[in-house]
């Protein structure tokens, strides 16, 4: 079986960044202590081998996951990534992640998460089939369209979703729409999914601007990571008057203090796999990146990029995090004391779980709706969602981070105890 070198793992575990800001809300809430391990386990975790026949008749073996964290509230739900650092520990805190960011958007759903350890860059279009088909009948005993959802996550899209959702028909002799979200428009998809997680973080920062009585024209703006979330959030931010001037993939950064153009960026990206082949900016790393001299930064990428080594680099005053676990609570706590505003992961790119919400709700329904009807639903869920955890933060004096995180685990412990049971 492939084995990352141990120099490619995180060297901060981040399901212990996530118990830790768990813990720290339910002592702030003075929860009974019976409460704590329950808040902080997950529920079920489900470790499958997953055998791919590659195109030149060789096979290998990956492993895959599927952590079901929460389901006080409703049914698991959560995406499915493929990538090389993917394992246990980390599919358990997106797992967590996602409990506590579909409380602070009050969706009816637990948290999930899946995903198999491979780098899919290499495969072809086949052997990505194979592949996702292998996983889904490993762990379709497992999820359902009212036990748990999977959706999109890191290099996963609507067509892995598509093979997701035919295999589990085919296996289960259920054919159900509502299995998976983030499908093709023609298998039930919803309109304003593929935008979703871009959109909701753009509402919310906007959001936080106005309150801040802040205009967001000509605001410059850093974006490391130029995937699903990244490049849509560059092109949404520039209509909405901000000025993009850094973004990065894993290949490295590019960098135009007078803004870049986000059409020849995304040329770029398209037609030779990276924005460093991008040939009107200078090139930056992606740690660089970080400490740039913009007013907003946007971590889209993956856990862990910003540190007590790159934290101190930072000069700009809001981060928008659109990355699940982007920083860790030493550098979280670094942030705070620099006075930086951090509008944080659970929030911040709680757009996709709310509109995958709406699409599993338009497929249970079987009533669809326009696009405008998405985003309008979608505007008002994020700016609701902002206000109650800024109305927190002041009631607290604590930052949005914590604020969120008290929301959350208060509508998760209450659903607990509403269930009984214990």
């Amino acid at each position: 079986m492939p084995q990352r070198n141990a120099s490619t793992r995180l060297k901060v575990n981040p399901f212990d960044s996530m118990v830790a800001s768990v813990t720290e809300a339910a002592k702030t809430l003075k929860l009974s202590p019976n409460l704590l391990p329950i808040l902080t386990s997950p529920e079920r975790m489900v470790e499958v081998r997953v055998p791919l026949r590659h195109d030149d008749g060789t096979v290998s073996v990956y492993e895959g996951y599927r952590v079901q964290y929460s389901s006080a509230r409703g049914p698991y739900k959560g995406g499915i990534r493929y990538h090389q650092n993917v394992d246990l520990d980390e599919v358990k805190a997106l797992a967590g992640w996602m409990a506590w960011k579909c409380a602070v958007v009050d969706v009816p759903y637990g948290g999930g998460k899946g995903g198999i350890a491979i780098d899919p860059k290499p495969l072809s279009v086949g052997e990505l089939e194979r592949l996702t088909r292998t996983f889904t009948r490993r762990i379709a005993p497992f999820v359902g369209p009212h036990v748990d959802i999977p959706a999109p996550d890191v290099n996963t899209n609507s067509q892995t979703m598509a093979w997701f959702m035919d295999e589990y028909s085919r296996t289960t002799g259920q054919h159900d729409f509502g299995v998976i979200t983030g499908k093709p428009l023609q298998l039930g998809g919803s309109l304003g999914r593929d935008t979703a997680t871009a959109q909701g973080g753009a509402y919310v920062l906007l959001r936080h601007l106005a309150k801040q009585d802040r205009k967001a024209q000509g605001l410059t703006v850093a974006i490391q990571g130029f995937g699903n979330a990244g490049r849509h959030a560059a092109t949404i931010l520039e209509q909405a008057g901000l000025t993009i001037v850094a973004v990065s993939d894993s290949q490295g950064g590019i960098y135009n203090p007078k803004g870049l153009n986000l059409a020849h960026v995304g040329l770029a990206k398209d037609e030779h796999g990276s924005v460093t082949k991008y040939c009107g900016a200078q090139a930056v790393s992606n740690e660089a990146l970080l400490g740039l001299e913009i007013d907003i930064l946007i971590p889209a990428a993956l856990e862990h990029q910003l540190t007590t080594t790159t934290a101190g680099t930072v000069k700009a005053s809001i981060i928008l995090e659109l990355a699940n676990g982007p920083t860790t609570p030493e550098a979280d706590r670094m942030l705070e004391q620099n006075g930086t505003i951090v509008i944080p992961d659970i929030l911040a790119n709680a757009g996709g779980v709310t509109v995958s919400y709406f699409e599993w709700t338009q497929n249970i329904s079987g009533h669809y709706w326009t696009a405008r009807e998405v985003q309008d639903r979608l505007k008002e869920r994020m700016e609701q969602s902002y206000e109650a955890i800024a109305q927190m933060a002041k009631e607290q004096t604590v930052s949005l981070r914590r604020a969120a995180y008290l929301v959350a685990v208060t509508r998760v412990a209450e659903a607990l105890a509403q269930r009984g049971g214990l």
